[in-house]
């Protein structure tokens, strides 16, 4: 089955450090410069998931998300969710397994992520990223992740996509 514009050739209309806008006959779409990899982290704790809250200047307010971050060159995916789930929580995982690669937004990003499991945590330190990430760690049950998604919502807090892999049973009335 031929697919409209997919053998069109792909033009760069503007890249800048981090980001680079393309175009590829009529789709207009966004990706990361250097093809980066991401690690989206799901770090489950004695019943308990670690997420992670901060401002996100392209929406305008704090967002609440899985600990995630790019994969540094020469790191492999397991390496990079390991050090960002102890830099951006406090947690260090005895354990880090990958659970697929996922697109976020394929109609206008060509971004994917690696989402992996990380497990046997052990708090190290306070966490919250780097100086002037202004990250807030939240240690949710399980039990209570459908409430407390919803009374941050409530509160004005954006709400990252990747939740919905602990929504999911839920919204489906499981």
């Amino acid at each position: 089955m031929s697919v409209p514009d997919a053998d069109a050739a792909e033009e760069t209309v503007w890249e800048g450090q981090w980001l680079v806008a393309r175009r590829r006959g009529r789709w207009e779409y966004v990706g990361r410069t250097g093809a980066r990899e991401a690690a989206v982290i799901l770090a489950i704790d004695d019943g308990h998931v670690l997420l992670v809250d901060q401002y996100r200047v392209p929406l305008g307010r704090r967002c609440l998300e899985l600990p995630a971050g790019l994969v540094d060159d020469g790191e492999d995916v397991e390496t990079t969710a390991a050090r960002e789930l102890e830099e951006e929580t406090g947690y260090r995982p005895a354990r880090v397994s990958r659970i697929g690669d996922f697109h976020s937004s394929p109609g206008m990003v060509s971004e994917s992520f690696t989402l992996v499991r990380a497990e046997g945590l052990e708090r190290v330190s306070a966490g919250g990223g780097e100086p002037g990430e202004g990250i807030t760690v939240h240690r949710v049950s399980l039990t209570d992740i459908a409430d407390y998604v919803a009374a941050r919502r409530a509160d004005g807090m954006a709400i990252d996509v990747k939740l919905l892999t602990l929504l999911g049973p839920g919204l489906l009335g499981l």
